[in-house]
C-alpha cells in the first residue's frame, strides 16, 4: 500500500470517526437537558471537571508514547497476524518501550486514581443535594481509570502506523457508549447513565484491543525479557517537560466547571459545563486534520523529510481552523433564529460568552496543531508559555468567579491569547529552524 493510500485511510477514519461525533455530540447536549434536572446536569458536568483531574496522570504520556513508538516504527512493519517484523534493532527497542509503557501505567494508575476518587469525593460532598452521586462517582472514578490505561495503550499502537483501525475501535466504542447514554437517560438513570456508559465503554475497548493486538502484545513482552534498552534517560528529559504542560492545560480549560460549582451552584456549573462541552466537541472534531497525521508527522520527523513534513502539515492546519471556524458560525446563526423555540439555548450560556470561549477555542486550536509539530520532534518548547498561561488563566478565572457576575467568568482565558499566540509563532519559527540542523539520530542497545 502506498503511503498515501494509507494517510487517506488513516484521514477516513478518523473522519467516521469524529464524523460519529457531529451526530452523537448534538444528540447527547441535546438528550441531558431533556432528561436531567438543572441539578443533575450540574452534578453530570462536575462530574466530568473532576475526572478531568487525570491529566495529573498523563502528564502528556500518551503523547509521548504516541510519538515514541511512532520514531520506532518507521522502520518496521506488521506481517500476517499482525507480527511485527523489520530491523532487529528498533523492533527490540519498540519491544522494550512496550514493557515500559506497561509499567509506568501501572505504576501512575494506581497512586493518582484514588486521589481522583477521594478528593472528589469530599469536594462534591461541599454541596448539599438530594441526589444520591456518591455510588455514581465512585463507578465514574474506577471507569475513568480504566479508561485512561486503554487510551494509553491505543496511543501506543496508533504510533505503530495503525491509524485507522484504532479510530475503527474508537469509533465501535463511542456509538456503542452514546447508544449506553441515551438508554440509561432513557430509563431514569440520570448521572448513573454517565458512570454506567463510561464504565461499559472501558470494557469493550479493552477486548477490543486484546482482539486486534494480543499477538505482537505477546510478542514485544517476550522480546523486551531479554533485550532491554534504557528508555528512561529520553523519556524523562520530556516527560517532566510535558508535564508541566498538561497540568497547566488543567488549569486553563477545566477549571471552570469546579469554580462554578463553588462560586455559583451547581445549576450554573451546569451551563458552564454543557457550553464547554459543546466547543470541545468541536474542537475535536475540527482536530481530527490534526489527529489522523501525527503518527505520520512523527515518522517523517524521524526519517528527515522536512519538505513532504511540512506540506502534509500546512494543509492539515487551514483544515483545521476552517472546520471550527465554520462550526462555530453555524451555531450562531442557529441562535438567532431558533434560540426562542428550542430549550437547549435556555441551558447553555448567553452570546456574549458563547462568544468568548469561540474566539478562544480557535486561538487555541493554532496553538495546538503548532504543538503537535513541534511535538514530533520530541521537543516540547512550548512548556514555559504553557506554564505562565495556566497560572495565568487560573488566578484571572478565580478572580472573575469570586468578584465579578458569572457572565465575566471566561474573560482571563480569552485574555491569554493576546500574548501567547506571538510568542508562540516565535516559538515555532525558532524551532524550526533549529530542528533542520539537527544531526540525525543514533541510537544504541544496551
Amino acid at each position: 500500500m502506498s503511503i498515501k493510500t494509507a494517510d487517506q485511510r488513516d484521514l477516513l477514519s478518523t473522519l467516521i470517526n469524529s464524523l460519529w461525533r457531529i451526530i452523537s455530540g448534538p444528540v447527547m447536549l441535546l438528550a441531558i437537558p431533556y432528561f436531567l434536572t438543572p441539578m443533575e446536569q450540574g452534578f453530570w458536568y462536575t462530574f466530568t471537571g473532576l475526572a478531568a483531574l487525570s491529566i495529573f496522570a498523563d502528564l502528556g504520556f500518551t503523547t509521548i508514547v504516541l510519538q515514541f513508538s511512532a520514531h520506532e516504527f518507521a522502520h518496521l512493519h506488521f506481517e500476517r497476524g499482525r507480527l511485527l517484523s523489520g530491523d532487529k534493532e528498533h523492533l527490540w527497542k519498540l519491544a522494550s518501550f512496550f514493557r515500559f509503557t506497561i509499567r509506568w501505567l501501572v505504576r501512575i494508575v494506581s497512586i493518582v486514581f484514588p486521589l481522583i476518587m477521594v478528593g472528589g469525593y469530599f469536594f462534591l460532598s461541599t454541596k448539599s443535594s438530594d441526589i444520591d452521586w456518591r455510588p455514581a462517582w465512585i463507578i465514574y472514578s474506577l471507569a475513568s481509570a480504566g479508561a485512561f490505561f486503554n487510551s494509553a495503550v491505543m496511543s501506543f499502537f496508533e504510533g505503530c502506523n495503525s491509524v485507522s483501525l484504532m479510530q475503527s475501535v474508537r469509533f465501535r466504542v463511542a456509538v456503542f457508549g452514546t447508544l449506553t447514554s441515551l438508554t440509561s437517560l432513557a430509563l431514569g438513570l440520570n448521572i448513573y447513565a454517565l458512570s454506567f456508559s463510561l464504565l461499559i465503554t472501558t470494557m469493550t475497548g479493552i477486548i477490543y484491543v486484546l482482539y486486534y493486538f494480543r499477538l505482537p502484545m505477546r510478542q514485544m513482552w517476550h522480546l523486551s525479557a531479554n533485550h532491554c534498552y534504557d528508555w528512561w534517560p529520553e523519556f524523562s528529559s520530556l516527560i517532566w517537560r510535558y508535564a508541566i504542560s498538561w497540568c497547566s492545560g488543567y488549569f486553563i480549560f477545566q477549571l471552570f466547571t469546579p469554580l462554578a460549582f463553588h462560586f455559583h451552584g451547581v445549576e450554573f456549573s451546569g451551563k458552564i459545563g454543557i457550553s464547554i462541552a459543546m466547543w470541545t466537541a468541536g474542537f475535536s472534531i475540527a482536530n481530527t486534520w490534526i489527529t489522523a497525521i501525527m503518527p505520520r508527522l512523527n515518522m517523517l520527523v524521524s526519517e528527515r523529510k522536512w519538505t513532504e513534513l511540512d506540506i502534509l502539515f500546512r494543509k492539515n492546519l487551514m483544515r483545521t481552523i476552517l472546520t471550527l471556524f465554520s462550526g462555530g458560525t453555524i451555531y450562531f446563526i442557529l441562535y438567532y433564529l431558533l434560540a426562542d423555540h428550542i430549550s437547549f439555548f435556555h441551558r447553555v450560556l448567553d452570546p456574549f460568552n458563547m462568544m468568548i470561549l469561540f474566539v478562544s477555542w480557535l486561538c487555541q486550536m493554532w496553538i495546538n496543531c503548532i504543538a503537535v509539530y513541534l511535538r514530533a520532534h520530541k521537543k516540547e518548547p512550548l512548556m514555559q508559555i504553557s506554564f505562565f498561561s495556566g497560572i495565568w488563566v487560573a488566578v484571572t478565572t478565580l478572580l472573575c468567579a469570586k468578584f465579578l457576575s458569572p457572565e465575566y467568568m471566561f474573560l482571563g482565558f480569552l485574555s491569554q491569547y493576546i500574548y501567547g499566540i506571538p510568542i508562540v509563532y516565535h516559538i515555532y519559527i525558532k524551532q524550526k529552524r533549529a530542528h533542520r540542523m539537527m544531526p540525525a539520530e543514533g541510537d544504541h542497545i544496551s
